[in-house]
């Protein structure tokens, strides 16, 4: 029988996260590290449509539970596809990125499924008109995980590319001159982004003009680090994180935890480090010279970090 496969990456929000929400700049760069891998098989006639995540114990029928996030990714991309019956597949989903992280796990599995699909259907899932379909798709199913989801963890993850984001617009690519280390760290903790973005959503409400002055800062802080990653200025970076993850406390999104293993993270001599994503738990990140990766993963993992990735940014 025969059988399409497909993987998106992770992803790891450098600079912007909550600020995007409200209209300003973030910069996320994909993590190849780790990935979602979907595949679809053809079954046997009449047999209907299920998909297996064995990670997380879930097997779902496409006829029965269309309102389910995987669901919902296979029937969104068979509709766009032009398929009106329930095709007779198995899909397996599989995916080694930490899920409630805020590293993109639900939007990678949904590009991995979506792709799997239109490998399956003859095609094409990438390039410029083929990866907007995707990424509509896949946002698609993001509001029915996050609620009001930025789009930026569908938009890195299926462009595989560092972008600039601005919500309602379209996503800029740009290009690193020099390459960095990026160290993300597990905190084991898992985060629900819908919680922690409603939680700051009513916050906003009620000091609308507070949340507003340190969304503008982190907007900024956004852009500057954008500028600094395309002049090859990574120095700068360390800093910038410290500064962004100051504001993210004001907005009352980290956790003890999360401010401990950065502490632990810069002792150790990472050059800054902040929480990336939802925050209240996931991941942080934390820059430093490939001399000093490896003291400050060990000590990382000696302070209780579940899970260290380390990457390279750029060629």
């Amino acid at each position: 029988m025969a059988t399409s496969t497909a993987t998106a990456p992770g992803k790891a929000i450098l600079f912007g996260e909550h600020a995007v929400v409200y209209g300003r700049a973030a910069i996320a760069v994909p993590v190849a590290k780790v990935k979602a891998t979907a595949a679809v098989t053809d079954a046997p006639p009449g047999s209907g449509c299920t998909i297996a995540a064995p990670d997380i114990g879930a097997r779902v029928h496409l006829s029965t539970q269309q309102e389910d996030p995987l669901a919902l990714a296979v029937r969104l991309a068979i509709e766009e596809v032009g398929i009106e019956e329930e095709p007779d597949w198995q899909i397996k989903v599989r995916s080694d990125i930490p899920i409630a992280g805020g590293m993109g796990s639900g939007a990678a599995v949904s590009a991995a499924l979506v792709k799997a699909v239109f490998s399956h259907c003859k095609l094409p899932a990438h390039g410029p008109p083929e990866d907007a379909t995707v990424n509509r798709i896949v946002y698609a199913v993001e509001r029915l995980h996050h609620a009001t989801p930025s789009g930026i963890d569908n938009t890195v993850v299926v462009y595989r590319q560092p972008v600039r984001f601005v919500r309602g617009q379209p996503p800029q690519r740009f290009d690193i001159a020099r390459p960095f280390l990026l160290i993300i760290a597990d905190t084991g903790i898992a985060s629900s982004t819908a919680a922690v973005v409603s939680d700051v959503r009513r916050a906003w409400e009620q000091d609308t003009k507070r949340y507003e002055a340190i969304f503008d800062d982190i907007g900024e802080i956004a852009e500057t680090a954008r500028r600094a990653i395309e002049s090859g200025n990574v120095d700068a970076l360390g800093p910038l994180m410290q500064e962004n993850h100051r504001l993210l406390c004001k907005l009352d999104v980290s956790s003890g935890e999360l401010d401990r293993l950065i502490a632990i993270a810069e002792e150790a001599g990472a050059a800054g480090a902040k929480l990336s994503g939802a925050g209240r738990g996931g991941n942080l990140i934390a820059v430093a010279a490939s001399k000093s990766v490896e003291t400050v993963r060990e000590a990382l993992l000696a302070g209780g970090a579940a899970g260290i990735v380390v990457t390279q940014i750029g060629a």
